[in-house]
């Protein structure tokens, strides 16, 4: 896939990255006027649904086109208990900002599709039947085209079909949108896809969606690229693996003798606190580099240890994604959950310390345990081999990867902690967690600690290609850090 595009109405950029360059979009409040020209005839936008995503992206959506006389308008389902939020939000019936899903549909140039995956895939085909001719079919995940391509289905004729992807939760796209008001360039990065383009506008449109949710910058990919690096990433480095590998390093700390506050802090606290904050700052060499002598041999141990089984297992999740297994398991989930809601994972022993761990922050700089960084670190360079493997862009690798995991999910897990996360993240993320983390939990604990690898460096880590794609993408990054309220 070529990774350069054109526009004609913002200016874009050239990013280099290993093996060549990019097309990038800098986004910022200055573009802000050329929104109504680039949206190239849209005058009603609906926003299906009432999730995090939906509810930050209308709001970003409505407050960028302020003044221009396009209307940003909630489509929720006929006695949704979302619509009070809604109305509390400022969308209400009055002024047709607030209505039924399919009336909302009907009316709107740019149909934006945020209702959860399971339902999108039960009632696709009557949004599509509601859609007025020529509007565009817009997505922030490409799990429709996946169920699609399962069953046969296709996008209706002549319609656009377009994705906007912040890579980051709900919560942070509209969080850092807010604080993009006093620094501009705020926000949360997004990839965008052009799956369907009757009429020539939608490379433009998409762009305009993305600056408009205030994202710092917007690199391109394919829908199919799209959902898979989410669903995967998910299962792996952004939930699924983080989950199993903070339960398996406070289990080997309590056997190591550690008290359940310290094995707290050596385990879920270093990987959310100290480490994703190096990364995030300084890039993954980092972590390594500002290690002591013995605490690098520890890391690389570490690394040689758990790099190999956590391929593995991001290499097994990449294909049941392609095949279609993750997501038949989240449509016959939706089912059984109807009558049986799912089961929280706070539960086990090692949560009971985070009230502790969180009690004393400030009365000492954590500092990064280089066995549990080896570990991470590992893991998640092994998804970034994946993807690349399989001819993911770089922007995409190193966000989908890397950026989103410490600018947006791991402050959260910091603030909260990983159980309330996988607790309370959406449906599709949730189930995949719970399928994966243990499969991760258990291939560290069966695996990894048992290896007793040569303390060398750790191989092709210090001159990895990746290193050179973060760093051209945190020259786009904006001078703010995460705020979790």
């Amino acid at each position: 896939m070529s990774n350069s595009f054109t526009s004609a109405v913002f200016e874009t950029e050239t990013m280099d990255v290993p093996g060549g360059t990019e097309t990038i979009l800098r986004g910022g409040r200055h573009l802000f006027p050329l929104l109504p020209e680039a949206f190239g005839g849209v005058r009603r936008i609906g926003v299906i649904g009432w999730g995090p995503q939906a509810r930050a992206q209308s709001r970003n959506l409505r407050d960028s086109l302020a003044g221009t006389g396009i209307r940003v308008s909630v489509g929720l389902r006929p006695g949704s208990a979302s619509a009070a939020d809604a109305r509390a939000h400022g969308f209400t019936e009055q002024d047709g900002t607030l209505g039924d899903w399919l009336d909302v549909v009907a009316e709107s140039d740019l149909v934006i599709l945020l209702i959860a995956d399971a339902a999108l895939a039960a009632h696709h085909e009557e949004i599509f039947a509601a859609l007025r001719p020529g509007a565009t079919i817009g997505l922030s995940h490409g799990f429709l085209l996946g169920h699609l391509r399962a069953t046969g289905g296709t996008f209706p004729d002549g319609h656009g079909v377009i994705a906007v992807c912040p890579k980051g939760m709900g919560d942070s796209v509209r969080r850092l949108y807010e604080q993009g008001a006093e620094v501009n360039g705020a926000g949360i990065n997004s990839s965008f896809a052009v799956h369907a383009d009757p009429d020539g506008r939608a490379v433009d449109r998409a762009l305009a969606w993305s600056v408009a949710l205030g994202s710092p910058y917007t690199f391109q990919t394919s829908l199919e690229r799209e959902y898979m690096s989410d669903i995967v990433g998910e299962r792996a480095i952004l939930l699924g693996a983080v989950h199993g590998l903070v339960e398996a390093l406070y289990g080997h700390y309590r056997l190591e003798g550690d008290d359940p506050v310290t094995a707290y802090e050596r385990s879920c606290e270093n990987i959310t606190g100290p480490i994703a904050r190096t990364i995030s700052a300084d890039g993954l060499r980092a972590v390594r580099e500002r290690l002591d002598p013995d605490g690098r041999d520890t890391f690389d141990r570490a690394y040689h240890a758990a790099y190999g089984p956590a391929r593995d297992l991001v290499a097994e999740i990449y294909d049941e994604v392609a095949d279609g297994t993750e997501l038949r398991s989240v449509i016959l989930a939706e089912r059984r959950l109807a009558s049986r809601p799912m089961s929280g994972i706070g539960g086990s022993p090692m949560w009971a310390a985070g009230d502790a761990v969180r009690a004393r922050r400030g009365e000492r700089t954590l500092p990064v345990d280089p066995f549990t960084a080896g570990m991470f670190v590992a893991t998640m360079m092994a998804q970034v081999d994946e993807f690349a493997e399989r001819g993911h862009p770089w922007s995409e690798i190193v966000n989908e990867s890397v950026i989103e995991a410490v600018d947006s999910l791991l402050p959260y897990m910091h603030a909260r902690d990983v159980a309330y996360m996988v607790d309370n993240c959406s449906r599709t993320a949730r189930l995949g967690a719970r399928r994966w983390g243990p499969r991760f939990q258990a291939a560290y604990e069966q695996l990894a600690f048992p290896a007793k690898p040569a303390g060398q460096e750790v191989n092709g880590f210090t001159d990895h290609p990746v290193h050179e794609a973060l760093a051209a993408a945190a020259r786009l990054r904006p001078s703010v850090d995460i705020h979790v309220a």
